[in-house]
C-alpha cells in the first residue's frame, strides 16, 4: 500500500496505522466466516448471499446497538478484547426474538488515536462474539477521530442482519394464562445501567483489581467487564422443537420494560423472586448505592438475561434443550392476567 500523508497526518490521523489494523484483524475475521459471506475486508461494501433453502417467505431482521458506557471500564482495566463480544450481543440477542438466525455483522470503532495492536484487539471480541452467533464479521469502519476521543480511548457499535420465515416469526398472540416463564442466566450486569454502577461503585477512583472474596475471588473490573451472554445457539435449537410464545431479552430498563415488550396487553408476568439467581455484583450495587429494589429491577437485568415464555405443558421439554445446549435454564414465573406487565413478589 503506497498510499500516505504527512499532511494529515500531522493532523493526527496517521492513514498507515489503519492499513496495519486491518492486516492485524485479517485472522481475527477469517474465523467468523460462514457459507454466505463474499466479502474481502477492506472493500467497500460486505456482500452476503442468502441461502434461502427451507425458507418459504424470507424477512430480514436487523439490529443495532453499542457497547455504552462498559467501554469506560475495560479503559481502566486497559483490556480490551471482550467489549467487541458485548457489541454483538447487543445486536444478535435482539434479533433472536423475532426467532431469526443471524447472517453477518458490521462494527463502527471510532478512536482518538488509531493504535493497530488495540484496534485488533478489539476485533478479536467482536470475531468471537460472531463465532458464538454463527455471524459473519463482513465489514465494518475504524474512524480516527483526533481532538473529538482522548488518544487513548474509543467509542464501538455494530449492526447485524438476520433472517426468518414469515410464518416463523414469534407470535405472542397465543400467550395465556398459565403459560411458564423460563429464564436463562446473564454472566452478570452486561452492558446496561454502567452510568449508574459507576458512580454508585466510584470505579475511577476506588480499587477494582483486588480480588474479593465476596465476588467469588474476582475483582470488581472483572466481574463487571464479563462480556455479555450470546443466546442465539441455544435459542434456534429451543426454536427447532418447541412453540416459544415470547422471547425478552433483558437490558436497559430491566425486568419492568423490556419483559412486557414481548406480552400481549391484558397479559403480565408473575415473577418468583425466590427463585432467582441474583449475582452478588448486584447485592453490592443495591447495598452500596443504597438503591430501592424496584429501582434494581428497573435497570439492571438481575442475573436473567433473556426470558422465554411457552406453554407449562411444554416447560420442562424447553429446560432440558436449553440445558443440554448450556444453558442452565429455570422456571422463574408464569403469566397472568394484569395490566401491570411485570410483577415481582
Amino acid at each position: 500500500m503506497k498510499s500516505h500523508s504527512e499532511s494529515y497526518k500531522a493532523a493526527g490521523v496517521d492513514i498507515t496505522a489503519g492499513y496495519k489494523a486491518v492486516e492485524l484483524m485479517k485472522t481475527h475475521i477469517a474465523k467468523t466466516m460462514t457459507a454466505g459471506a463474499m466479502s474481502d475486508i477492506g472493500g467497500f461494501g460486505g456482500l452476503f448471499e442468502l441461502d434461502l433453502t427451507g425458507i418459504q417467505k424470507p424477512v430480514l431482521v436487523s439490529g443495532t446497538d453499542g457497547v455504552g458506557t462498559k467501554l469506560k471500564m475495560a479503559f481502566l482495566m486497559d483490556k480490551h478484547d471482550t467489549v467487541g463480544i458485548d457489541c454483538v450481543a447487543m445486536c444478535v440477542n435482539d434479533i433472536i426474538c423475532c426467532g431469526a438466525k443471524p447472517l453477518f455483522f458490521l462494527d463502527y470503532i471510532a478512536v482518538g488515536k488509531n493504535f493497530p495492536e488495540k484496534v485488533a484487539s478489539i476485533v478479536s471480541g467482536v470475531a468471537e462474539g460472531c463465532v458464538q452467533s454463527g455471524a459473519s464479521l463482513i465489514g465494518g469502519e475504524t474512524a480516527e477521530m483526533p481532538g473529538f476521543y482522548p488518544e487513548d480511548e474509543y467509542d464501538l457499535a455494530g449492526f447485524a442482519v438476520g433472517v426468518v420465515d414469515k410464518d416463523k416469526i414469534l407470535n405472542n398472540k397465543t400467550i395465556k394464562e398459565g403459560d411458564v416463564v423460563i429464564a436463562l442466566p446473564s454472566s452478570g450486569v452486561h452492558s446496561n445501567g454502567f452510568s449508574l454502577v459507576r458512580r454508585v461503585l466510584d470505579v475511577e477512583n476506588e480499587d477494582i483489581k483486588t480480588p474479593l472474596a465476596e465476588l467469588s475471588g474476582k475483582s470488581i473490573g472483572e466481574t463487571l467487564l464479563a462480556p455479555t451472554k450470546i443466546y442465539v445457539k441455544p435459542m434456534l435449537a429451543l426454536f427447532e422443537e418447541v412453540t416459544v410464545k415470547a422471547v425478552s431479552h433483558i437490558t436497559g430498563g430491566g425486568f419492568y420494560e423490556n419483559i412486557p415488550r414481548s406480552i400481549p396487553k391484558g397479559f403480565g408476568a408473575k415473577i418468583e423472586k425466590s427463585a432467582l439467581r441474583i449475582p452478588p455484583i448486584f447485592d453490592m450495587i443495591a447495598k452500596k448505592g443504597n438503591i430501592p429494589e424496584r429501582d434494581m429491577f428497573n435497570t439492571f437485568n438481575m442475573g436473567v438475561g433473556m426470558s422465554v415464555v411457552v406453554a407449562k405443558e411444554d416447560a420442562q421439554k424447553a429446560l432440558e434443550i436449553l440445558r443440554a445446549n448450556g444453558e442452565d435454564a429455570y422456571i422463574m414465573g408464569e403469566i397472568i392476567v394484569s395490566e401491570e406487565g411485570v410483577v415481582v413478589c
